[in-house]
């Protein structure tokens, strides 16, 4: 990558900046978050340029979709050669080139599932709804597990596995029925085993009335945690002796962004079903489930989708397969030469109580002196992160997710440090921390 700098030449929004907020203020709606009045004209690999001329590092990659960075020039080019071709015709109803190459790159990336079968969609949130069906249809059964603090999209069937904020499910209900939600594993907390097996099997449902469990290998939304490895063992374990499917949902740890193409391969355990999203056609809309293919056995017209696969997105991620494959390697090593620059910042800034992650999927957690979230201070990280030209974005209940484009290198890392570094250090005093110490 090319050494370039954050560059802030007018204080954001400028008034180009500005004009746009207010017709967006104007006609859209009221639901949409807006993080920060960040308003882009173009993307240069892990860079974002605003209407105003302003320079930004990108380490949230439109929440880990733009895995390639910024308008790739190998992407570009594969859309643009597409597009030229054809822009739709449905992959429900017919065959095309690109929409068979790309499930069949997709079912070959974890040999560990054996032979799959692959499903494509516009999102991550269809990916889940997909598998929704497909699990209840597979082996005629209703009910679901999920986790606290899970996020697997916003439409009803999504929604109802949700258990990350109250936002997201407040008054739409009745949500599906049928899904139990249980503790997410941590090295804290009693064994998932032992809370399915000597807890919800013997007094709330029985396991041969269960149709899957949906995990995230890696929790996104819900705070960029680890589970301990044992737990997706006896995940496994208990869905190999009941019959039950083991859905993984990688939307935003899956397609290289652990360093690996998949998180399952860093535990060593393999799902019936992975979803996947974001990353795969870095930023054009594209998801798929990937299922094994003795499980994928739902029949001619059970499920569909008009766009899903579209020629355009099919391109788009032959092409961001081919960036990220030759890369994986370098991906877990600048995801390590990130994590050690965070943990330095840690010891020099208290109020960062964890640092933790695998590749370039990397949670810094912020809590006060009593150990309590530090909710406001990442917060003011974000805002003041912005206006010094870097872009980040949260999770959980104070937690800053780093998910960078898979394509920066060092000197993007210490760019990076640098500006964090700055900002803690003004926070640390707005905040009433000296040195990082109340």
């Amino acid at each position: 990558m090319s050494n370039l700098y954050p560059e802030i030449k007018v204080a954001p929004p400028g008034p180009k900046g500005q004009a746009i907020i207010d017709l967006d203020k104007r006609y859209t709606s009221p639901s949409y978050i807006k993080e920060y009045p960040l308003v882009v004209e173009r993307g240069e690999g892990p860079w974002v340029i605003d209407v105003d001329g302003n320079r930004y590092l990108d380490f949230m990659a439109g929440i880990a979709v733009n895995s390639t960075g910024h308008a790739h020039p190998a992407v570009v080019k594969a859309i643009k050669d597409a597009a030229d071709k054809f822009l739709h015709i449905c992959g429900t109803d017919f065959y095309y080139d690109s929409f068979s190459k790309i499930c069949e790159r997709l079912g070959n990336l974890v040999p560990g599932m054996g032979p799959k079968k692959v499903f494509l969609t516009n999102s991550g949130t269809e990916a889940i709804e997909g598998a929704l069906k497909l699990v209840r249809w597979h082996t005629k059964r209703q009910n679901i597990i999920a986790f606290k603090g899970a996020f697997h999209g916003r439409t009803y069937g999504a929604i109802s596995l949700n258990s990350s904020k109250v936002a997201q499910r407040a008054f739409f209900g009745p949500l599906i029925g049928g899904v139990t939600h249980i503790a997410y594993p941590s090295e804290k907390g009693p064994s998932v085993a032992d809370v399915l097996e000597k807890d919800l099997f013997v007094s709330h449902v029985s396991p041969k009335e269960i149709a899957a469990i949906f995990i995230e290998p890696i929790l996104g939304e819900g705070g960029y945690q680890l589970p301990p490895a044992q737990a997706l063992r006896d995940l496994r374990r208990i869905c190999d002796a009941h019959g039950i499917m083991l859905v993984f949902d990688e939307v935003q740890c899956g397609i290289g962004r652990t360093g690996r193409w998949f998180a399952a391969e860093h535990f060593n355990v393999m799902p019936d079903i992975i979803c996947s999203a974001k990353g795969i056609a870095s930023g054009m809309p594209l998801g798929a489930i990937i299922a094994k293919e003795s499980v994928m056995t739902w029949t001619r017209g059970s499920h569909g989708s008009t766009y899903g696969g579209n020629p355009l997105c099919c391109a788009a991620a032959l092409a961001t397969l081919d960036v990220i494959e030759p890369i994986l390697p370098q991906i877990g090593e600048v995801g390590a030469y990130m994590l050690k620059g965070l943990t330095a910042l840690q010891k020099k800034h208290a109020v960062i109580g964890d640092v933790r992650g695998v590749g370039l999927m990397i949670g810094v957690e912020f809590l006060l002196p009593n150990g309590e979230p530090a909710a406001d201070y990442v917060g003011a990280l974000e805002q003041l992160a912005f206006r010094k030209g870097l872009l980040l974005l949260s999770c959980g209940k104070s937690t800053v997710r780093i998910a960078p484009p898979l394509i920066i290198g060092k000197h993007e890392v210490d760019v990076g440090l640098g500006v964090l570094d700055v900002c803690l250090t003004e926070l640390d005093g707005q905040f009433g921390l000296k040195n990082g110490k109340a």
